[in-house]
């Protein structure tokens, strides 16, 4: 099936271009390797390299990092199977620095909300209007028929972004309704387009708050914090505690969203249900209204919460082989699961530099595959 890529407006109201980094500079950084006492089980068996050096191999890693042109500060940290990790930090980046995470809570709203599917508080098959009492869409709108499933795969329908979600003195379920009331005519059956927006997982959080039947998403998430031990030092606290965003309103640090997708892909967080839930590709035959990935000159598909990334301008990759949350700061968490590791490229730079972070991790790929595949 052919793929139709339309573009409605610049990804967060910027037009983002590719940065092509091949350009060396004189900056320094240092890097560190170190083990995790607790390895997970391999998903896929890498084949260790008979003459190859893990420490060189992270030295060579550490020179080409400091290398790279870039715009600000980052830190990188990948793990592989055998729970060793690399890492490397530049400047004044630390993977203890605190850092806005744009979209890259996405993912990580997605997972903390697929828990509670997971406990038995919410369904994928659950509507606004089976959980929050003032859902003002009424029957008569197709959007009627959107679910939790359709939220959190950005098919609901919900494409108008009120103000709101961005103003700290709003109160969340006063939002949630305008953005409902803002969209109600939208003549869009849930599931056929995919609209990338920070609508669905407000209305998505909203319906957790509810069934979980505490005050506010803060509760929901402390919950997770104590169930998981991940994300301790953490907030949704942007634009407010009181209006979170969930699709980009976390403070973190690179360390604590590194232990977050090794957990994730360990499966620690999810079960295999769920987690097999969460791997499907959810817009295979949806019209791709609005995708930031346009910037890279690719198509991407989307899951629940993340990406299916190809580096191609169409779709011909197998789903859920590498998927990611990339930040408009440029920050890059990833999980390559043909490669079966994880990472993140945890830096803050301007609004719309998306695709400098990405293409920095591009850059260093190849000394890290080799990395993966080396036990000397």
């Amino acid at each position: 099936m052919s793929i139709t890529l339309v573009s409605r407006k610049p990804f967060i109201a910027r037009k983002l271009t590719l940065l092509v980094a091949t350009v060396f500079c004189s900056a320094c950084g240092g890097g560190s390797a170190s083990s995790n006492p607790n390895p997970g089980t391999p998903t896929t068996p890498g084949t260790p390299g008979s003459t190859c050096s893990v420490t060189q191999l992270e030295s060579d890693m550490n020179t080409q990092l400091a290398q790279l042109v870039s715009d600000t500060d980052f830190s990188f940290g990948v793990e592989r199977d055998d729970g060793r990790r690399y890492v490397y930090q530049r400047g004044s980046s630390r993977m203890q620095t605190s850092y806005e995470s744009a979209s890259t809570s996405k993912l990580v709203s997605a997972v903390i909300i697929l828990r509670l599917v997971e406990q038995g508080y919410l369904k994928l098959e659950d509507k606004p209007q089976d959980r929050i009492a003032t859902w003002p869409i009424t029957t008569s709108s197709p959007l009627a028929t959107m679910n939790l499933a359709n939220l959190l795969s950005f098919t609901s329908g919900l494409t108008e972004e009120p103000l709101c979600v961005n103003a700290g003195f709003i109160n969340f379920e006063s939002c949630v309704n305008t953005i409902a009331n803002a969209n109600a005519s939208n003549q869009i059956t849930p599931g056929s387009e995919f609209y990338y927006a920070s609508t669905h997982l407000q209305v998505a959080g909203l319906m957790a708050i509810k069934a979980r039947g505490v005050p506010s998403w803060q509760e929901v998430f402390s919950e997770f914090k104590q169930q998981t031990g991940l994300f301790k030092n953490a907030s949704y606290d942007l634009p407010s505690l009181n209006n979170p965003r969930l699709a980009g309103g976390m403070h973190w640090t690179g360390e604590e969203y590194l232990d977050f997708l090794s957990a994730l892909k360990k499966g620690r967080l999810l079960n295999a249900t769920l987690m097999s839930q969460l791997l499907v590709d959810r817009t295979a035959t949806a019209k791709l209204v609005y995708s930031p990935a346009a910037a890279l000159g690719e198509v991407w598909h989307y899951g629940l919460g993340y990406w299916h990334e190809c580096q191609s301008t169409s779709f011909n990759c197998a789903p859920a082989t590498r998927i990611s949350s990339p930040g408009a700061y440029g920050a890059y968490p990833f999980w390559d699961r043909s490669k079966s590791y994880v990472g993140i490229l945890a830096r803050q730079g301007e609004l719309g530099t998306f695709t400098k972070g990405a293409a920095l991790e591009r850059a260093i790929r190849p000394k890290v595959e080799a990395w993966l595949a080396c036990a000397g």
